[in-house]
This record gives structure tokens, sequence and C-alpha cells, in this order.
């Protein structure tokens, strides 16, 4: 057999690359843990070349820490850190929403609304978390996709996935999650109602509220 071609390796190392990064923000692995390279290459089944250039990449998006000449280690969850992804958010997710609501067009607001049917429908079934992360991701995504650019966009989903490395970690909090599911639809309306104003306070406030709940999973 002959060896794997650049191409197919490049292929391995982003299907590795989605698969790590999202078990990662899911908390598979334990803040603070050590991760083996072999034990990875044998759960995942990749090769050590697109493997540790999966790594590389997870290391410079923030997702991982690459230690000198010791491997990788996940990230630990700090309170200083939090605050700051929380801050970020705002400010960045709040910008995003104000230029989404000024720029977005009649296909915008369809997708939208679809985005935020498919979320409510899953808000019914609980038990089927992975189905409604993917989905509240989507959503979040459609709601600011037309505000203009692109490394804003990029900013909004790293910091996304950092900050459910905690929101994932912490205990459960069915009251505020019912708050939180509402607002969903809320911001649709005000979205839709073109309220820049009450839109960007709406989603300071739903930023503020996911933040008490992560933060009871900083220990």
């Amino acid at each position: 057999m002959g060896r794997p071609t650049q191409k197919g390796q490049m292929t391995t190392s982003g299907r590795i690359y989605d698969t790590l990064r999202q078990d990662l923000v899911n908390g598979r692995f334990q803040a603070g843990e050590k991760v083996a390279i072999s034990a990875l290459k044998e759960h995942y089944g990749v090769g050590l070349s697109p493997l540790r250039e999966a790594l590389n990449r997870l290391a410079a998006y923030g997702l991982l820490e690459q230690e000198n000449q010791r491997g990788f280690r996940v990230p630990r969850l700090e309170r200083r850190e939090l605050d700051d992804i929380a801050e970020m958010r705002r400010e960045l997710e709040g910008m995003a929403l104000e230029r989404a609501i000024r720029f977005g067009d009649a296909e915008w607001e369809s997708e939208l609304l679809a985005a935020a049917h498919r979320l409510k429908r899953a808000d019914m079934v609980p038990e089927e978390v992975d189905e409604w992360e993917r989905l509240h991701t989507r959503f979040h995504r459609a709601l600011v996709a037309p505000c203009g650019s692109v490394w804003l966009l990029r900013f909004i989903e790293q910091l996304h996935d950092q900050f459910d490395r905690y929101r994932r970690m912490a205990p459960e909090a069915p009251e505020v999650r019912r708050v939180l599911d509402a607002q969903h639809g809320e911001l649709v309306t005000l979205a839709l109602e073109r309220d820049i104003k009450a839109a960007r306070a709406l989603m300071d406030d739903h930023i503020r509220r996911s933040y008490e709940v992560a933060l009871n999973g900083v220990t």
C-alpha cells in the first residue's frame, strides 16, 4: 500500500481537528489534564502526523496548551479568564448584532426564523443535549451572520468555544435555562423589528445570565 497523499493527510487532520475540538468544548477531557498522544491515536484511529497537526492547530486556537517537549495539556478553568471571555463576548457579539440588524435582508430574516424554530423544538427534548448544543450554536451564528466582517465572526466563534468549555462543565440550572431559552425568541423579535438598542441590551443580559451559570463550573 502506498503512502497517504498530502491531500489525504490534510483531510484526516481536518477531521480529527473538528472531532477533538468538539470533544474539548464538550468537556470530554478534564481541565488541566495532560493528553496522551498514544491514547489519542488509538481512540480516534489516526496516525501520528495528522494528529500532531490537529493538536498544534488546537493549541494555536486556545483549546490546548503546548508544553515544551512534553506534549499538550487541556487549559485549566479560571475565573479571570472566564471574566475576560464573557466581556469580549459582550463587546464583539453586541457589535456584530448591531451590524447584522442594519445589514440583514429578507433572506437573513427567513434563515433566522428557521434557526430559532429548530432550536425551540430542541428545547422541548432536553435529553438530546448534543443536538440542542448544535442547534444553539447555529442559532447564534445565524443571528449575527450578516454583520459584514469575516474576522469578527471568527473571533466570536472562538469566544463561543472557550465560553462553552466553562458552561458545559457547570451544574445544570433549569430555571436560568428557561429564561435563556425564552430570550432566544425575544432576540429574534427585536432583530426583525430592527430595534438595535433593545436587541443589544437583551444580548448583554443573555450573555450575563449564561456567564453566571458558567461561573459555577470554575473550581
